[in-house]
This record gives structure tokens, sequence and C-alpha cells, in this order.
């Protein structure tokens, strides 16, 4: 059993947020992965939840008139790994997706779930672990540049994804709001290739030591990178850009030494700390082995031959 005060199933969107402003301090549950678990720990004891269950206008992938790609907050991890639409455009989400948890935490797991939870809440073993973004899928969303949707009493707002992470357990979400969609403009995704790494101690069904998500456009003669996005998950309290290496990535001809020297510079936008997963000095090493690989794996997507 649970110990929950209260259950409501919202039957609309409208609806959800008038019993957000009613209960204030309730608990979104969709897929019920994060949620349930902090209950039966209990972190949550007594709670009152707010279910988002019935409202299938948050579920879907479609591309709008401006050839953005909007995906619904309650779409599962397994419809976004399947979608022909993600896996034409955004093909490293879909492979992020499918690196979560098991086939049945795949199936009721949500995105809108994951980009808004934060923390692993898996054991009670260290303060440190909880206050790290484990999240699969929120690196390469802020590597695609995303915007989220937020609904709420004043209307709808648009937040670029890396102010949707305000600090270790707290989102940019207000009062009475909802994460409605998360949002992929065509600037972001065209002409872009990408790649992502999970580091785990097991292949499947474990958080990420440490995970890193790539996306490089290539200059018109293609030996050069004309752009790069870099992004972390699991490193620090929140999941962070390399802007310093992204910086100096822009315009240097392609070939290993250049690949080398973007991997050496995330080391000063990254620092890692020592969890319960793995040491302060093995994820450091993590940081620049797998921003080789990735840009590499993203180049070499890109047609380049190293």
């Amino acid at each position: 059993m649970y110990d929950i005060e209260a259950i409501y199933e919202a039957e609309s969107v409208s609806n959800a947020i008038e019993l957000l402003q009613k209960y204030p301090y309730a608990v979104i549950i969709a897929g019920g992965n994060d949620v349930l678990i902090k209950i039966r720990k209990g972190k949550l004891t007594g709670s009152t939840l707010v279910s988002l269950q019935k409202l299938d206008e948050l579920r879907g992938i479609s591309i709008d008139h401006n050839n953005a790609i909007r995906i619904g907050s309650l779409t599962t991890f397994s419809h976004i790994a399947k979608n022909p639409i993600i896996q034409k455009y955004i093909p490293t989400l879909a492979e992020a997706v499918e690196t979560i948890g098991s086939p049945q935490i795949r199936n009721i797991g949500t995105i809108g779930g994951s980009v808004c939870n934060s923390g692993c809440d898996v054991c009670n073993v260290c303060n440190i672990c909880k206050s790290v973004s484990f999240s699969d899928c929120a690196p390469n969303l802020i590597a695609y540049s995303a915007i989220v949707e937020y609904c709420g009493p004043h209307g709808k707002r648009l937040v670029p994804i890396k102010e949707h992470y305000v600090s270790a357990g707290k989102t940019a979400l207000e009062t009475g709001e909802i994460l409605q969609a998360i949002i992929i403009p065509k600037e972001s995704y065209e002409n872009y290739f990408g790649n992502y790494i999970k580091y785990s101690t097991r292949a499947v069904m474990d958080l990420a030591v440490l995970s890193c998500s790539a996306n490089v456009s290539l200059s018109p003669d293609r030996k050069a990178i004309e752009k790069l996005r870099l992004a972390y998950g699991a490193a620090n309290p929140v999941p962070i850009r390399a802007l310093n290496a992204e910086k100096i990535a822009k315009g240097k001809n392609i070939n290993t030494e250049t690949i080398s020297l973007i991997a050496k510079t995330t080391l000063n936008d990254i620092k890692p700390r020592s969890t319960f997963l793995a040491t302060k000095d093995f994820r450091i090493h993590l940081v620049e082995e797998l921003a080789k690989r990735v840009v590499t794996k993203s180049l070499k997507r890109a047609g380049v031959i190293l």
C-alpha cells in the first residue's frame, strides 16, 4: 500500500491547473516510476497527488507549420524510440531513451517526468548523488537546444530548456503550472548530426555514472566544424553544456587534434563530484573520454572520414 492523502485525476489540462491551484503542495504523477518509489521510501508520505494519466492531449509527436518537432509531455519512452519523426530527424534522442531502465519502465515512463524529475532516489546511501540529475533525456534535449512549453493559470509560456533547470531539485515551473510539451526548433536539428553515450556500470537498468550528448554541424566544404553543442548529464546538480569546449570547436578544421582539444577543454566546463556510483577522479576521466567519443561518432555520422 502507498501512504497518500488523496489522488485526483485531471480531466483536462485546465482541470489539472485548477487542481494544482487548489492543492498547491500536490505532487503531479504521470507514469509513476519516480513518484511511487519516493512514496514507498517515505519521502512523500501523506502526499496529495494529481494524476495526468487521462490527458491524451499531452501525448504524441508531431511537426508544426514551422517544422519544429513537438513532443507531448506524456509521451512514453517506448513511443519516442519507435516514432518515425524522431528516428528521421533527432535519432540521438531515440537512442538515449532506449538506455532507460527496462522495457516495462520505458512503456510507462514519460519524457515529461524525466525532464521534471531531479535526483536519483534509488537508495539512501548519500546526500550527494540526490542533487545530481541522472535523466538520460536531459543532456540530449539540451544538446538540441529544446524549448519547454509550460501551461498554467496565466496561459502558456515557452522556456529554453537550459533555463528549465534552476538548481538541484528545482525547475522553473511555478505553482499551478504543468509541463505541456517539449519543442525542438527546426534550426536546432536541421543539418546537425549527433551521438549519445551513457556510461554505467551495467549495460541496462542502471543509472548513468556520466552521460554525454553531442550535435555537430559542418562548414559548407565539410572540412571544419561550424557549430558544436555538447551536453552532460549526471555530472552536475543540473544537466550542463560545455560552453568553452563548444566555443573552441567553432571554425576548427576537423582532425584528431581538434577532437582532443575539444575533449580537454570540457574539463574547464564540467566539474563532477564523487558519488556512490564513482569517484570524482574517475568521472573527470570520463568527461574527457566521452567527449572524444561522442564528437568522433557525430562527425562520422556527418560523413567525415577520420
